[in-house]
């Protein structure tokens, strides 16, 4: 039900699951195991797999931190969005490359639950996108020396919040790993 016209598609967003980011995040392991099946997946049915990466002072481009957790591996011809901003959309070719692909859905996966999922979440509904996120399949690190609420319950929020999301020809959602269908809308 997107509101971009002549895009039909529906793309897997794999977001910032890169070493420096989810090293000491809640449900590492697991998290990063739904995303891999969930790039299978998308893999085994023609979906398309974008990859988003980060840098910024802490993950220097090019460093360890920087890339990609090892599980997982771009293919050669999936695209990789690279981004400085939370919302993956923000001063970056992901729009463009959306559009190439006829992509008017996205799956949403990664991390951090509490600052770029959630930016791009927003940065994806407002342009237009249906968007579904992944519920135990994103991830955050633990942030309360600094009043956060526990990463538990930073993605447990998340999840509640975004199944309720709606805009006017737009859909929102989540959706566990095991019942992802990138056919079907949320």
């Amino acid at each position: 039900m997107t509101t971009l016209e002549n895009r039909p598609h529906t793309a897997l967003l794999v977001v910032d699951v890169q070493n420096g980011v989810v090293a000491g995040a809640h449900e590492r392991d697991a998290v990063v195991a739904n995303i891999d099946g969930l790039v299978a997946l998308a893999r085994r049915e023609g979906v398309p797999v974008v990859w988003v990466q980060h840098s910024d002072e802490q993950l220097a481009k090019g460093g360890d931190d920087w890339r990609i957790v090892p599980e997982l591996t771009p293919g050669d011809a999936e695209p990789l969005v690279e981004k400085t901003y939370g919302d993956s959309f923000e001063d970056t070719d992901l729009e463009a490359v959306l559009a190439g692909l006829g992509v008017g859905r996205l799956v949403v996966v990664g991390a951090q639950t509490d600052a770029c999922i959630r930016s791009t979440l927003h940065g994806a509904l407002v342009r237009g996108y249906d968007t579904t996120l992944v519920s135990d399949a994103h991830t955050t690190e633990d942030l309360t020396a600094w009043g956060a609420p526990p990463p538990a319950q930073v993605v447990a929020h998340t999840n509640l919040y975004w199944s309720h999301q709606a805009a006017p020809g737009r859909t929102a959602g989540t959706v566990e790993t095991k019942d992802v269908d990138f056919g079907a809308a949320s």
